[in-house]
């Protein structure tokens, strides 16, 4: 019997080398690659009809473009983040934390479809008694929903052949195997090759396939890489697990936008899509205390306030702490070194903590300015003037640039009963916004004047 050929192969980008390496020459990754066992060349004989057929070239311009149909999941803050609902044949990955909710959300959404088409639920993790407790605790109708417990991917593609459903979820595909590859589910190989079967059925049959994912301790999906390239979209689960909120965010769409922003509400009867987070994030909201500010961000269409909280104590240790919740902590130290040379306000002896309440993750820099503002509010314990919002990008010279979608912002805030903003110069619209106050700035020394130095 000829012995079996060992690879080593990265869990990051899917690449193999001959041999072990503390980092992998494809990538660049550190401690990533496993050992595996090659497949022999002959172990997939099903590409070879699949690659053979060829398509005829076409002239692009006389393709017919036409609009993606689509279809409610019947949970209105999933469908938003699908860029309107679920399209034939598409492949979506959602990933999250162990416990936050993917199950119990495909469960809901799966039960709410089932009404008027045929949807599948396999499942590789748990058992069907597990799942028929979890529809009871949840209350759906669970004569909607066709249920296999499976992890063989043959087997799995057997049955979606034969049932020929709509929607179908896997949960999830880390728990997957197939008999052509050796190594064990979970590996590289066999996350790789079961999203690629499964892609593959979907394309041809018309299938909507979810795929629930396992992160690791970093936040990102397990398994390599391609495995997100493979997919049409990814969602990611956001939020703490201790809070009732979780939040889906769109990283990857073929059919509609990235970045959009779901919100969602634990209740003991499942999760409960939000319509108006912006006054969750402002619930326990106070503007007469230092060291809070609220933000107008922008989450793909939708634009979010959430309140920024800063706390500049003096340092105790040899070098100051910087730590941030929900921001980029690398543009907190140069936001610190703008603010000293620019504003003249020194926190070199300092710690200094942000927190952007509710969990949400913000990381477009339209939050430079607010987070600014908290930071001297905080140290001066001094509050922001009430009722005031703030957005804008801070850059190097202390100048403060334009974001994205500024009317919009305003509009929002003008909403939610602000009556005070403070913005880039370019931002300020040209017809005034009832019961909102503009305040215009060019360069960081001017927010800081009206706020603090008044």
């Amino acid at each position: 019997m000829a012995k079996q050929k060992t690879i080593y192969q990265c869990g990051e980008c899917g690449g193999s080398s001959p041999k072990w390496q503390g980092q992998c020459p494809h990538c660049g990754a550190w401690n990533s690659l496993s050992e595996t066992v090659a497949a022999p060349a002959a172990a997939n004989p099903r590409y070879q009809s699949w690659t053979a057929q060829t398509q005829p070239v076409q002239v692009l311009a006389e393709v017919q473009a036409t609009e993606v149909p689509r279809e409610s999941s019947g949970i209105d803050e999933l469908d938003r983040v699908l860029g309107g609902g679920i399209v034939r044949g598409a492949v979506v990955l959602l990933g999250g934390d162990p416990g936050i909710g993917k199950s119990t959300l495909l469960l809901q959404a799966l039960a709410t479809m089932g009404g008027n088409r045929k949807v599948l639920y396999v499942s590789g993790e748990e058992s069907p008694q597990q799942i028929a407790l979890r529809a009871s605790r949840l209350a759906v109708d669970a004569a909607r929903v066709r249920l296999l417990s499976e992890i063989r991917l043959e087997a799995i593609i057997a049955t979606l052949q034969q049932e020929k459903p709509d929607v179908a979820v896997i949960d999830s595909i880390q728990t997957l195997y197939s008999d052509q590859v050796t190594s064990a589910p979970g590996s590289v190989s066999q996350v790789r090759e079961c999203a690629a079967q499964l892609t593959r059925i979907a394309k041809q049959s018309g299938i909507t396939i979810i795929l629930v994912g396992h992160v690791t301790k970093e936040g990102s999906i397990a398994g390599p890489r391609v495995l997100e390239h493979i997919v049409d979209t990814v969602l990611y689960f956001e939020g703490d697990s201790h809070s009732s909120h979780r939040m889906i965010r769109a990283i990857k769409n073929r059919f509609g936008a990235a970045n959009e922003l779901g919100v969602f509400a634990m209740t003991d009867r499942g999760l409960r899509g939000v319509s108006n987070p912006s006054a969750i994030f402002l619930s326990s909201y106070r503007d007469d205390v230092s060291g809070s500010c609220v933000l107008v961000t922008q989450e793909g269409s939708r634009p979010l306030l959430v309140e920024i909280q800063a706390l500049v104590d003096d340092a105790h240790g040899f070098q100051p702490k910087r730590l941030t919740v929900g921001l980029e902590q690398n543009r907190l130290a140069m936001l610190l070194a703008v603010l000293h040379r620019h504003a003249s306000v020194a926190c070199f002896d300092q710690d200094v903590f942000l927190n952007a309440v509710g969990g949400v993750k913000i990381m477009e820099p339209a939050a430079d300015l607010a987070v600014i503002l908290s930071m001297v509010s905080s140290q001066r314990n001094k509050p922001l003037p009430e009722k005031l919002v703030v957005f804008g990008e801070v850059g190097l010279s202390g100048e403060v640039r334009p974001v994205a979608r500024g009317q919009e912002r305003l509009k929002e805030a003008a909403k939610l009963g602000f009556t005070r903003a403070i913005v880039p110069s370019a931002n300020a619209p040209r017809q005034p916004i009832d019961g909102l106050e503009i305040i215009g700035v060019d360069r960081l020394s001017e927010a800081v004047d009206y706020c603090i130095r008044r």
